[in-house]
């Protein structure tokens, strides 16, 4: 005749200790990384210097210093006194020009009325800039207030939109061109208007979304321009090894951060100051970018 025996109760009683061990050591530590995510990760500034070579850059731009920020998403994250913070290491690299690349601030629950005062505290720290030449595009969260309230917002701070248009720079009676679509997501870009059809210098091309450089290349005034620069992927602001970024948002899938050399066109992808979805970064800290504008060859 079979007989069972149970398990003698100080097995049980290991068994169920080493489980409540696991379950608990796993809780404290998801816990721990949601709060370096939060309250860290995401208030950890990467400045990235980058050399970037363009072949007709004017010896008058040689050396030029450019610094661009992108994807604030003032303030239903973002707090006022971190983009005071982002605004001090800017003015501490002391760019020649300042470029902005869309998503001041959030389009979400909390309304347009939420944006619309958002946007002004948002113009009120960017004011701040030292450096007096400084340039910006719509993107796609800033369709919430739309171009008339977000060009009026960044007028106060003394920020022109660049809205299907384009500016000459002019140093020694040399040019750089800055052109700024509409947001590819949100709006109608229109490249045959905002690049100039015979710039006598190099295009710099402002463009929230990066994966619209795949039709900036298809586009007949696409071979004038030089260097892309983007924003909107936040660099997929959590990023887990092997896996990669986690959030890969529509326009932003293709090309999620850093460089990228496109045929004669440079891309570069802002990983961005905000969050959306949840206030969390990981291995992708926010990114103010400083350009160095050198000769090709």
């Amino acid at each position: 005749m079979a007989v069972s025996v149970a398990d003698p109760p100080q097995a049980v009683q290991k068994t169920l200790l080493t489980r409540r061990n696991f379950l608990l050591g796993s809780a404290t530590a998801g816990a721990g990384l949601a709060l370096y995510s939060s309250e860290f990760a995401r208030h950890e500034i990467g400045i990235v210097t980058l050399n970037v070579e363009l072949a007709k850059l004017p010896d008058a731009f040689h050396g030029y210093r450019i610094a661009q920020i992108s994807d604030i998403h003032f303030d239903e994250y973002t707090e006022p006194s971190f983009v005071r913070r982002v605004v001090g290491e800017v003015n501490r690299l002391a760019p020649d020009l300042v470029l902005l690349t869309g998503d001041y601030i959030s389009n979400s629950p909390l309304g347009q009325n939420f944006a619309a005062g958002a946007m002004l505290r948002c113009a009120e720290a960017l004011s701040e800039l030292a450096c007096p030449l400084r340039f910006a595009v719509m993107g796609n969260h800033d369709s919430i207030l739309g171009p008339p309230l977000i060009r009026a917002g960044l007028a106060t701070a003394s920020i022109p939109l660049l809205f299907n248009q384009h500016v000459a720079i002019e140093r020694n009676g040399q040019r750089l061109w800055v052109a700024g679509i509409a947001d590819p997501l949100s709006n109608v870009p229109n490249l045959g208007v905002a690049v100039p059809a015979n710039p006598d210098g190099p295009v710099l091309l402002l463009c929230h979304a990066p994966d619209y450089a795949d039709n900036v290349l298809a586009h007949p005034r696409g071979s004038l321009v030089d260097l892309m620069l983007s924003g909107h992927s936040h660099g997929g602001q959590i990023r887990l090894p092997i896996i990669g970024a986690l959030h890969r948002a529509n326009g932003g899938r293709k090309y999620v951060q850093g460089l990228f050399r496109l045929g004669q066109m440079q891309l570069y992808v802002n990983r961005g100051i905000g969050t959306v979805g949840l206030p969390f970064r990981l291995n992708c800290p926010p990114e103010i970018t400083l350009f160095m504008l050198t000769r090709q060859g």
